[in-house]
């Protein structure tokens, strides 16, 4: 086996029940590529194509408000994934950019392998069912974090969900992602110090 699939087939298999032979046939369509530090795997108003999966590195989903300011929706790290799944789903384009913030290795499943996989898969479907699930909690605790959580409490679950998070990514992005200044950012790191 491709040892840059290893880790996408444990994720996978952790998910659903997959044998030796649907293995075979699924991973010979997947693609995998390096991407540099700031480098763009989605830009916003294109089609997103492609889920990925992060062998290596690090990616911010980010979206352009109203004033042209970036706001910092989500970080996908080592063995997550990462889609605008409304875009993927739907064929419209992304309001969402996603980027590298480091050199990252991903794996790419494009919307044709994945509505393939649908179809000959004997658990094609609930794997997708099991993405969009996923994709649906991300978005529904971003919500209730930013409306029920103050401030520090998100500050330390981002630090649970996301361990090493501010060796990797600069300050203005994790004050992006808390939805807080960086001023109040440095505030809190200190006061956790």
């Amino acid at each position: 086996m491709n040892s840059n699939l290893s880790k996408i087939k444990i994720a996978i298999k952790s998910l659903i029940d997959i044998n030796s032979e649907e293995w075979d046939y699924y991973s010979a369509m997947f693609s995998t590529r390096q991407y540099k530090k700031k480098e763009v795997l989605l830009q916003s108003d294109k089609i997103c194509d492609n889920i990925f999966f992060i062998n290596k590195g690090l990616l911010r989903i980010f979206f352009m408000d109203k004033d042209g300011n970036e706001s910092t929706f989500y970080f996908s790290q080592e063995n997550d994934f990462a889609v605008d799944y409304e875009s993927f789903l739907n064929r419209t384009p992304s309001n969402y950019t996603i980027e590298a913030m480091e050199d990252t290795q991903v794996v790419h499943m494009s919307y044709k392998m994945v509505i393939d996989g649908y179809k000959k898969l004997r658990n094609g479907e609930k794997l997708g069912r099991l993405l969009a699930e996923k994709y649906f909690i991300i978005f529904s605790r971003k919500i209730q974090n930013i409306y029920t959580k103050t401030p520090y409490e998100r500050y330390k679950l981002m630090n649970t969900q996301f361990p090493n998070i501010r060796q990797r990514v600069p300050q203005h992005y994790i004050a992006s992602y808390l939805n807080i200044s960086s001023v109040h950012l440095s505030r809190l790191i200190n006061k956790k110090n």
